[in-house]
């Protein structure tokens, strides 16, 4: 490994994981790793992506994939085998990830979701689909009328559509959505949409998302959603606190 950069970065970056996991961990709930900083290490990444999983997991996280996989149904469900399923070949299965829940694009319609809801339903994971995201960006198309209302509402639509799917014994739904916490003057409509899902709210801290104005997102109860924090904790030089004073901050508005 002394002399191979793709093998050094894929172990540095599963160090570092690692170290977060192990200092901010027992602030938070879940980690949230971004598929596209491993995937473009190689397979070298792709290793340290499942040694970071396990290590969250073995520290009692959920691992939340964020890829925003979304494709036509055959190419969606391999990404499903991929993520929580497994691969039948003539030689065996080969096991995916083994990940809790991951985020899915929508914009390919309700067929492209289905191969992902099977797979969830299977292992009983999550799913979190684009709803509205936090990008400044978002505006450009998920605000547009759709036609009488924003497209972003028409998604939401769809997710709760399928939320019966995976829906569990204390009245929310494994079928969540990505609710951007910029801008937060959508969360009201969008639980109204949604009373079931779980909201993934990304955004706080270094997008300039504030926790005190999601109080929104958790009207049926405190663990309707997942604040989501990565550089704000991650380049914090003390990112245990940082991740306290979040977890401080978001059980406030959660339970008020």
């Amino acid at each position: 490994m002394a002399g191979d950069p793709t093998e050094r970065a894929g172990a540095a970056v599963a160090a570092y994981c690692i170290e977060l996991i192990e200092r901010a961990g027992p602030a938070c709930v879940a980690v949230k790793p971004q598929l596209a900083c491993f995937e473009r290490l190689g397979a070298p990444g792709w290793s340290a992506l499942a040694d970071v999983s396990a290590a969250a997991r073995a520290e009692g996280l959920l691992v939340v994939a964020d890829g925003k996989r979304g494709d036509v149904p055959v190419t969606a469900a391999a990404y499903a085998q991929a993520l929580v399923g497994e691969t039948p070949t003539p030689w065996g299965p080969v096991p995916g990830l083994g990940v809790d829940a991951f985020t899915v694009n929508p914009l390919l319609g309700i067929d492209s979701l289905e191969p992902f809801v099977a797979a969830a339903e299977d292992a009983g994971a999550g799913v979190f689909a684009l709803v509205r995201t936090s990008n400044p960006g978002a505006a450009d198309l998920e605000d547009l009328p759709a036609p009488a209302a924003p497209l972003h509402e028409r998604l939401a639509e769809m997710v709760d559509t399928l939320a019966e799917r995976l829906a569990g014994s204390g009245g929310l739904s494994g079928m969540g959505a990505v609710v951007g916490a910029t801008e937060p003057g959508h969360i009201a409509r969008l639980r109204e949409l949604m009373p079931r899902a779980v909201f993934l709210l990304p955004g706080v801290g270094a997008q300039g998302g504030r926790p005190e104005s999601l109080g929104a997102a958790f009207g049926p109860g405190p663990s309707a959603g997942l604040v989501s924090a990565s550089r704000s904790i991650a380049s914090d030089p003390d990112p245990g606190a940082a991740a306290e004073r979040l977890r401080e901050s978001v059980w406030e508005v959660s339970t008020n």
